[in-house]
């Protein structure tokens, strides 16, 4: 996305760019950022186990522990909170359990 951003700084274009990298990219020039916030624009992370019964070789218990944590109060916590230059990067949204 970096070089991505560079190309459009340098022809004056535009580009869709996620937010972490808008916020860690310094070699804006003249860009702007032109929408945000537009629900068609929404950027879903996610997590799921690699099925343990075609992967045999999969750590089931393991895997389910990394994916428990960031579904977590503590875990939805910690993504809120990371911010880079003071702007919050990321917007946790796992439904309650």
């Amino acid at each position: 996305m970096g070089p991505a951003l560079n190309t459009a700084s340098a022809m004056n274009g535009y580009i869709l760019a996620d937010r972490g990298t808008w916020i860690s990219f310094k070699n804006r020039g003249d860009l702007t950022i032109l929408v945000q916030g537009d629900p068609k624009l929404f950027n879903q992370y996610g997590v799921m186990l690699v099925n343990p019964a075609k992967f045999p070789h999969v750590k089931k218990a393991e895997g389910q522990a990394f994916i428990d944590w960031p579904i977590s109060k503590n875990g939805q916590d910690v993504i809120a909170s990371y911010k880079i230059d003071g702007e919050q990067l990321f917007f946790p949204n796992a439904k309650k359990q």
